[in-house]
């Protein structure tokens, strides 16, 4: 059995879900579909949250509406028979009478959460009629059955494996099962989500619960580039990655893949492949054990990199110094992307600002503290980059006009990464997409 996800401009359309719906059943192989919601569909709810959080509900209203009239006319296009339009029009407009009735009750954080959840619900509903339309015989798997995080916000692979499980096994008679992206249950029984590009998670998550045979994720570019191509004019597909290359990649900003996504299917060594919905002939991305090649294949860069300076000079010698620097961001369970060390300094990144006046004002104990924002990551990736001649030489060569303010290298042998001011992101990611990659 394999699993093939796809993301919300590959369901965008009516055309794009006639394309998937070819695809998925082009060959055999059970199979489990993993949904996101229709493209622009989640940034609308996360509008409609906001809305009746900040007491505005006319505008909530008003949001609901022309999201409502969206669907409807999305039906209309994607089915054919009034039969189905009129089983489509049912089940959507139960979804709008629940955001509906929202607008009477108290908003709290779990009321957020239901209604992010109704994107993936109504998107592959409407895909499943659709199915059912064109004779196509398989059955809709409710997430919220199987998808679950305990109380640190973490998916348990045995126990998803267990309760899906369960699952499958009330459909025994079907080799094609169509589920949601993205949503799952906490281990308060609540509705939840995995976060921005959790149907990624999603479907790495259920490729290891089940032991598929490959897991692919179907996006709307073929594979991963070797430089951001909405920067950089000329970039080309990798054909290859391995896990540990791809986990560098998509943590350090690549955008195809999200960063959890690769952790399951390494664990359990399910092959990952990006493919192209619009051109289902192009090779894509094959993410595996191998990295099948040496040396520098990509460049991915990150935004909103805030870098914080401690500075003592009592630092020299002292020891669990370093200890009680990384014991306050774990407090704060802020992770860390970047360390630098001097005698006198201890230099990180982070990337989330929630709990920074926090962190700072914990960390002032020891020694001044320097925040500087509007930073940028810029990693090359390669497999044993670091073991390459004289990588360190023609990096700096390349960005001899760019004011590195950090660097990392050798504490992996898959990654470089520099950090510089975010107004020399574009510039950067340009001279090495030239200096490295010879394009």
């Amino acid at each position: 059995m394999k699993v093939m996800k796809f993301g919300g401009t590959s369901v965008g359309k009516p055309e794009r879900m006639y394309q998937v719906a070819e695809l998925i059943t082009k060959d055999n192989e059970p199979k489990i579909v993993v949904l996101s919601a229709l493209s622009g569909t989640t940034n609308v709810l996360v509008s409609i949250g906001d809305a009746i959080a900040n007491g505005k509900r006319d505008d909530a209203k008003q949001l609901i509406n022309n999201l409502q009239e969206h669907y409807d006319r999305f039906i209309k296009e994607l089915l054919k028979k009034e039969e189905h339009r009129k089983k489509a029009q049912d089940v959507i407009h139960e979804h709008f009478e629940f955001l509906n009735i929202i607008l009477k009750i108290s908003f709290s954080e779990a009321l957020s959460k239901d209604i992010l959840a109704q994107g993936e619900l109504m998107s592959t509903k409407l895909f499943s009629i659709y199915l059912e339309e064109q004779n196509i015989d398989h059955a809709w798997l409710p997430a919220l059955d199987y998808m679950s995080i305990d109380s640190h916000d973490e998916p348990q692979v045995l126990e998803i494996r267990s309760a899906l499980k369960k699952v499958l096994a009330k459909h025994a008679d079907k080799t094609l099962f169509i589920t949601q992206g993205y949503i799952c249950k906490n281990a308060k029984g609540e509705v939840d989500n995995l976060k921005r590009g959790g149907s990624d998670y999603t479907a790495s998550l259920v490729a290891a619960a089940i032991k598929a045979s490959v897991c692919e994720i179907w996006t709307d570019i073929d594979g991963m580039h070797n430089n951001d191509p909405r920067i950089v004019d000329k970039t080309l597909p990798i054909e290859q990655l391995s896990f540990d290359e791809a986990a560098e990649l998509a943590y350090f900003g690549a955008k195809i893949l999200h960063p959890a996504s690769i952790w399951p299917a390494q664990q359990f060594k399910i092959p990952v492949k990006l493919l192209n919905t619009m051109q289902p002939e192009a090779k894509g991305t094959s993410i595996e054990e191998k990295a099948g090649s040496i040396g520098a294949k990509a460049v991915a860069a990150k935004d909103g990199i805030i870098a914080i300076n401690i500075r003592s000079s009592r630092m020299l010698l002292a020891y669990g110094f370093m200890r009680k620097i990384f014991e306050v961001f774990e407090k704060y369970r802020t992770p860390i992307d970047m360390v630098t060390t001097s005698e006198v300094a201890v230099s990180v990144t982070i990337d989330n600002d929630t709990f920074l006046e926090n962190i700072t004002r914990e960390l002032e104990p020891f020694g001044t503290v320097e925040v500087n924002r509007d930073q940028a990551i810029v990693s090359v990736v390669g497999n044993e980059i670091a073991q390459t001649p004289d990588v360190l030489k023609k990096l700096f060569e390349t960005l001899s006009g760019v004011p590195v303010q950090m660097i990392s290298y050798g504490a992996s042998k898959h990654n470089v990464s520099l950090l510089v001011p975010a107004a020399y992101k574009k510039q950067t990611l340009q001279l090495l997409n030239k200096g490295i990659f010879n394009l």
